[in-house]
C-alpha cells in the first residue's frame, strides 16, 4: 500500500548535514528539514553565529548541532566530515549552500577574488559532495545532495552587477549537478540543485538596497522577493521520499524573473 503524502515528506531518523547554514537561506533549510523530523548539523566559519542558530532551531524543537568550518578549505571539509560521521553519525541528506561574492568589472577582476569564490562556490561543493558520497552515502546505496546555486546561473545580470566569478561559480553547480546525478544515480543517490532569485540575505542585501527593493521586485511576475519561508518546502521536496524520482534537474525560486524573456 502506498504511504501517505505525509509520510513521504517525513524525514524522521534522517540525519541533514548543511553548509552557510548559520543564517539566510541555510539556516531557513535546515528550519524545514528539522522541523520535518531530521537531525542537523549546520556548519559555518564562525562558532559565535552557529552557536545563536543552533539555539534558534532547538527553541523550535529542532535536534540540532554545529561544527566551525570553512569549506573553501580542503583540510577543513576533511575535518568537518570526521567530526559529523563522528557526532551524529551518517548523513543522508547534503546540502551545499555556502557561498560567497565578489562586485568588480570584469576587466579589473582580480585573481585572487576569482580563486576565493570558486574555491567556496563550487570546488567546496564538489569536495564536500566527493567526502561525504563515499564515506557515507554510496556505501550505503542511499542519499539526497541539493546544491545551491542562483538565478545567476542562467545568463548574465543587470548593468548594475559586475559578478562574473560568481555568475560562473554558479552555471559550473549547474552542470556539477547534472553530471553527479547522472554518474551517482544507479547507486541510489539523488542530486538535485535550487536556483534561488533574490531574497534579503547578508550577501544579497547592499545589492537590493543600491537597485531598490521596489524595483527589483517589479522585475519579478509575483511583484515580490524571497523570504524566510520561500525555499522550504523546495528543499523538502528534494531532502525526502516526496522527490524520490527526481534526480539531476534544477528549479528556479524567483517569483518568476527566469521566466521572463529577456528578463
Amino acid at each position: 500500500m502506498s504511504r501517505s503524502v505525509m509520510e513521504l515528506f517525513d524525514l524522521k531518523g534522517k540525519t541533514a548535514l548543511i553548509t552557510g547554514g548559520s543564517r539566510g537561506l541555510g539556516l531557513q533549510m535546515a528550519e524545514a528539514l528539522g522541523e520535518a523530523g531530521a537531525k542537523v548539523l549546520i556548519t559555518s566559519r564562525k562558532s559565535a553565529d552557529l552557536e545563536e542558530a543552533v539555539a534558534a532551531l532547538a527553541d523550535r524543537g529542532i535536534d540540532a548541532r554545529w561544527v566551525a568550518a570553512d569549506c573553501a578549505s580542503e583540510a577543513d571539509i576533511h575535518r568537518l566530515v570526521d567530526e559529523t560521521l563522528q557526532r551524529v553519525g551518517d548523513v543522508d541528506i547534503l546540502v551545499n549552500n555556502a557561498g560567497a561574492s565578489w562586485g568588480s568589472p570584469a576587466e579589473d577582476y582580480p585573481v585572487a577574488a576569482w580563486d576565493k569564490v570558486m574555491n567556496l562556490n563550487i570546488r567546496g561543493y564538489f569536495l564536500l559532495s566527493q567526502e561525504i558520497g563515499k564515506r557515507s552515502m554510496l556505501p550505503r546505496g542511499t542519499g539526497s545532495i541539493i546544491n545551491l546555486a542562483s538565478i545567476a546561473a542562467l545568463g548574465g545580470n543587470p548593468t548594475e552587477m559586475k559578478t562574473i566569478a560568481y555568475n560562473t561559480s554558479k552555471g559550473a553547480v549547474l552542470n556539477f549537478t547534472r553530471a553527479l546525478a547522472a554518474e551517482w544515480g544507479p547507486r541510489g543517490v539523488r542530486v538535485n540543485c535550487i536556483c534561488p532569485g533574490f531574497f534579503r540575505t547578508k550577501m544579497a542585501e547592499v545589492l537590493i538596497d543600491t537597485i531598490g527593493e521596489e524595483k527589483m521586485s517589479a522585475g519579478a511576475p509575483l511583484r515580490r522577493l524571497g523570504d524566510d519561508e520561500d525555499l522550504k518546502g523546495l528543499a523538502l521536496l528534494l531532502a525526502s521520499d516526496a522527490g524520490k524520482h527526481i534526480t539531476g534537474q534544477w528549479i528556479a525560486a524567483d517569483g518568476g524573473v527566469s521566466a521572463v524573456v529577456g528578463g
